[in-house]
């Protein structure tokens, strides 16, 4: 079976595609999700699939798991992974809007992931009409957390995915055309100021501010970044009234390394910064963490096949290792043949200027075909 002979249709994948992006489904709107997660499941039920519903937790929307029809169908086969969840609020598809100019389509979460998520369904649906048996069965597990570090359904990914024999995360594709072959490791922390309240106009001298305690430790956090382990805060909360000194101011922040020793140490640090200091206490709890994922043997089989595809259609297929987590974090470490990064082409993710390259739908879900085609 050769995936260029396959009839896919960009204008026809954007049709179905921007029903997805219309679905808003920020991470934090479980019913926004499941919306979104309702809309997949239609789609792959149309198109022949068992669709399992699995309930949500902590707060978040539920999975989808659809296996597709397939003579050995419960032996080890083929995962595709992908997240529905996005980090755009409902209402950003007003200041985002879905538009088409020349080979950019723009609208919230088509990069990150629903495009790569889509192309997937869209290279499943065209070997189907081709009466194209894939040497192994697939599934595909749809999840609603990602974008907070999966709290909530890594346990139902790992154990999927030691189920088959190969796991494929459409993530969007490196500029350079690439693909992922491992991702960084990265740990979540809570931060917590306490201080002591007082009238900010009348006894400003009697209360201890959480709020200049935590702008301090921002600071503090920042200059601990390296070129071996960074440091970021992207969450900060404080305060409720202008003219009360504020008792707490609570934040979130990022690690990111390399080699995961670097970011055990950078964890380390994070956690010694709990403490008391001019009658305000600071206290750092770790959050969520992805381990690193390390390219080993299996893996780089998988991207060679992957390349010999790609080389086939005319293209190159370089790799790397990525920084950003994503759920082939746990995957790839947990030694089972991952590819990262099979999505589309584009840019600015996470930003009102998020857009994908048009041209990469039927690109990379000819890729996806060929892999589903030959892996075995």
């Amino acid at each position: 079976m050769n995936p260029a002979n396959l009839p896919f249709d960009s204008e026809a994948m954007l049709e179905g595609l921007r029903t997805w992006v219309e679905c808003e489904s920020p991470t934090w709107d479980a019913g926004a999700v499941n919306r979104m997660l309702d809309i997949a499941a239609r789609d792959m039920a149309i198109m022949g699939a068992t669709i399992e519903r699995i309930a949500g937790r902590q707060g978040f929307g539920g999975v989808i798991r659809a296996r597709f029809p397939h003579p050995k169908q419960g032996e080890p086969g083929i995962l595709i992974a992908g997240h529905m969840d996005t980090v755009h609020p409902v209402g950003t598809i007003e200041k985002l809007k879905w538009r088409r100019e020349g080979n950019k389509c723009y609208g919230p979460g088509i990069y990150d992931m629903k495009g790569g998520n889509y192309l997937s369904l869209e290279a499943i649906r065209q070997l189907a009409r081709a009466s194209f048996t894939t040497p192994l069965p697939i599934t595909v597990l749809f999840t609603p957390d990602e974008e907070v570090g999966t709290p909530s359904t890594r346990d139902i990914i790992e154990a999927e995915a030691a189920r088959n024999k190969y796991v494929l995360v459409p993530e969007p594709g490196r500029a350079d055309n690439g693909v992922t072959t491992g991702r960084y490791a990265i740990a979540r922390f809570n931060l917590e100021a306490t201080g002591r309240p007082s009238h900010a106009g009348a006894t400003l001298s009697a209360g201890r501010s959480a709020i200049r305690e935590m702008a301090r430790q921002i600071l503090a956090i920042d200059a601990m970044t390296t070129e071996d382990c960074t440091f970021s805060v992207g969450v900060v909360h404080g305060g409720q009234w202008v003219n009360c000194v504020a008792t707490t101011a609570t934040g979130e922040a990022l690690s990111m390394a390399k080699r995961q020793a670097d970011l055990d140490r950078g964890v380390e640090r994070m956690l010694a910064l709990s403490g008391t200091a001019n009658d305000v206490a600071f206290k750092v709890t770790r959050g969520v963490t992805r381990p690193v994922w390390e390219p080993d043997a299996g893996t780089m089989a998988l991207y060679e096949k992957a390349r010999g595809i790609a080389k086939s259609l005319g293209a190159e297929l370089p790799h790397a290792s990525s920084g950003g987590g994503s759920d082939g974090n746990f995957t790839g470490a947990m030694g089972i043949p991952t590819l990262d990064g099979l999505g589309v082409r584009g840019a600015n993710g996470h930003t009102l200027e998020e857009y994908i390259e048009v041209e990469s739908l039927v690109e990379r879900g000819r890729l996806m075909a060929g892999l589903l085609a030959t892996l075995e």
